[in-house]
């Protein structure tokens, strides 16, 4: 299994990580998706149907097959990312960032305090399951090379107001990457999955400029499991790729032929 420090390496040296995105809350599938040979899956508390209690369960069956269990909380808060964090994920994606303040907290609530890399984390100091109840504590906390400072973190950039505030976002020495969220980008433009209009692609050209002269690396949710398209953006440069959703892995292959 590639670990965190893998996949932020990998990413900032221009090497495509793939993963995918869970919204059914189930361990069984968490494990197919973990055998079925992704970098990472991310658990999205956001849209799909996953409860706190759940999420265990479904880490330890992707941790199981050698996939790094990722989350993208519902919302960039304390709560949201304790909770996912204190689960065991090992990076945390967050939704709708749109200011350089946002995304300041967001990492804050992420990291423990201390870190070589970024010392300004306000994350609580507990036993948890990302800790194994305190059995591997030190190992978790420490400053130097703790589990617990080396997630991988990565904003969602997926509402035109973002765009204001893109310097400041990318500026941010803790942030490995960031993700479009087509649907939502595009939405917030009036042009609710026209992925092809000049529009939407100049936002995704400025996005792309900010993140490049900052040395952030780019990603993009492949949402419709298309091997093409993957394979276009991982051409075009984004090397934080997420692909497909469970729920879209199964009715692409399900349905009944003929219907």
């Amino acid at each position: 299994m590639l670990s965190s420090r893998d996949i932020r390496d990998r990413i900032r040296q221009g090497k495509p990580t793939v993963g995918t995105w869970l919204q059914l809350p189930s361990p069984d599938v968490a494990e197919i998706v973990a055998r079925l040979g992704y970098d990472w899956a991310a658990a999205d508390l956001e849209h799909g149907s996953f409860t706190r209690a759940q999420l265990p369960d479904v880490f330890r069956a992707l941790e199981r097959w050698g996939t790094l269990p990722f989350a993208r909380v519902a919302a960039a808060d304390m709560t949201m990312i304790k909770a996912a964090l204190d689960s065991g994920a090992r990076g945390l994606i967050f939704p709708m960032i749109e200011s350089r303040a946002q995304l300041d907290d967001a990492i804050a609530w992420s990291l423990y305090p201390g870190g070589r890399e970024f010392a300004g984390g306000r994350r609580g100091v507990g036993f948890s399951r990302a800790n194994a109840f305190g059995l591997d504590f030190a190992a978790h906390v420490d400053g130097e090379k703790g589990l617990g400072h080396d997630l991988v973190i990565v904003a969602q950039i997926e509402h035109v107001n973002a765009l204001a505030d893109l310097d400041g976002i990318f500026s941010h020495p803790r942030l490995d990457a960031y993700m479009i969220g087509p649907y939502d980008l595009s939405a917030s433009m009036g042009l609710t999955g026209r992925f092809d209009h000049p529009d939407f692609l100049a936002a995704l050209a400025q996005i792309e400029q900010k993140a490049e002269a900052r040395g952030i690396a780019k990603g993009y949710h492949v949402v419709q499991p298309n091997p093409d398209d993957l394979r276009a953006k991982a051409d075009q440069g984004y090397t934080f790729i997420a692909y497909g959703i469970d729920a879209l892995f199964l009715l692409h292959a399900g349905r009944r032929p003929g219907a």
